[in-house]
């Protein structure tokens, strides 16, 4: 009987079920203990005439932030803090203006507001190490800041839309359309600016179709995800739609300027620009309530992994599969590999761990390898799960 390796890193190598490990070997004291036996009891395995695979492809990450994810934080202050100031004055300038369609802007702003601070309240817990507790350690909290974000925008969006229905409802309200040209004509400078602040100079280090969305699924190359350029690009996408529409509440505070019976843009303007906003957070909401569903992740794809797997060279089969995020950027898989008896374990588990991370970018892998039984292709926790 072989024995079972240990458990190395974040893959797992079972050869033998540990019930009949320990019920041999149960046996074979409880022998002892009666009659003298013909012939020693085996010796214990020796770790050190072993073969060692070490699965950790990438060195211990240091303690503390990257020089990357330093310059991500201050682009991140310097936006936050101008977003905010900017944020409070539309607000001011909204009520003074009584315009409903500066408000639902200044709602978008405190959406990006949140959005920030999700990621920078992120960057800096992911520099705290894993616990016996937190054994992944406290990177999910930037999926929680996107959700508290998402909702506190659902929320005073409704209540603006509910405002604005009473305006088309009843006309007796007034627009300061001088007041509301001005916080309009700033609220465009302040995106310029934040623009401005979050651009990334150079080739971006894209991954996949996705890099236009909140915190985007990424593909990688086997190596540690990029937090602080995916929280940064993501800020920017964020601010190029609200300077879309700042642009457009300026638009309308011009046509009320120059002709104020036209005031009605306004609530009109809230109903557009609440859509949009809405809309624009559809995916972020999808993208977050995947990741608490232990959902797979959208940019990997189950079949891909599966035949990834079967095509390791003694690789008889593959069951429990398991795909999810534990973040928008941190993937996670398991499988149970069953291999024919001449493959050599350690050379499987060594190959598949290396096209996983190569292929697909997972930031954690755990493979168990056991012998192929045929009776697997009946066991029906050994199929595949069925279509969505």
């Amino acid at each position: 009987m072989e024995p079972s390796p240990a458990t190395r890193g974040s893959e797992t190598t079972r050869l033998v079920s540990p019930r009949d490990h320990s019920s041999a070997s149960g046996g074979l004291r409880l022998k002892s203990l009666f009659t003298e036996p013909s012939e020693p009891l085996p010796e214990e395995p020796k770790l050190e005439g072993m073969a060692f695979h070490h699965c950790h492809k990438d060195p211990m990450p240091q303690s503390g932030l990257s020089p990357e994810r330093v310059q991500a934080r201050r682009q991140l202050y310097a936006a936050c803090a101008v977003c905010f100031i900017f944020m409070a004055g539309e607000v001011v300038g909204g009520y003074l203006a009584h315009s409903l369609a500066i408000m639902t802007d200044a709602a978008h702003l405190l959406a990006d507001i949140g959005s920030m601070m999700g990621s920078l309240f992120s960057l800096w817990l992911s520099t705290r190490p894993a616990t016996r507790t937190m054994t992944f350690g406290w990177h999910r909290s930037e999926t929680l800041g996107a959700l508290a974000s998402v909702v506190s925008l659902w929320i005073v969006t409704g209540i603006l839309l509910y405002l604005a229905f009473l305006r088309l409802l009843h006309s007796d309200y007034h627009i300061e359309a001088g007041a509301m040209l001005l916080t309009a004509s700033i609220a465009v400078c302040a995106n310029l600016l934040m623009a401005f602040v979050l651009h990334q100079t150079g080739a971006p280090h894209s991954h996949g179709s996705r890099g236009t969305e909140y915190a985007p699924l990424e593909e990688g190359h086997g190596y540690p995800l990029s937090l602080g350029n995916t929280s940064v690009r993501a800020a920017f996408v964020h601010v190029l739609g609200d300077l879309l529409q700042s642009l457009g509440v300026l638009a309308a505070s011009i046509l009320i300027y120059f002709k104020p019976q036209y005031k009605v843009a306004d609530p009109i303007s809230t109903f557009l620009f609440s859509i949009c906003a809405l809309g624009s957070t559809a995916p972020t909401l999808r993208d977050v309530l995947l990741v608490l569903m232990e959902g797979a992740p959208r940019s990997v794809e189950f079949e891909p992994v599966r035949d990834t797997l079967l095509s390791v060279p003694g690789v008889r089969a593959t069951h429990d599969l398991h795909l999810w995020a534990l973040t928008l950027t941190y993937h996670v898989a398991s499988a149970h590999l069953a291999i024919d008896s001449t493959a050599d374990p350690e050379a499987v588990l060594a190959e598949a761990s290396s096209r996983l991370y190569s292929r697909f970018g997972f930031s954690s892998c755990t493979l168990q390898v056991e012998r192929y039984k045929p009776e697997m292709a009946q066991c029906p926790r050994c199929q595949e799960p069925s279509q969505a």
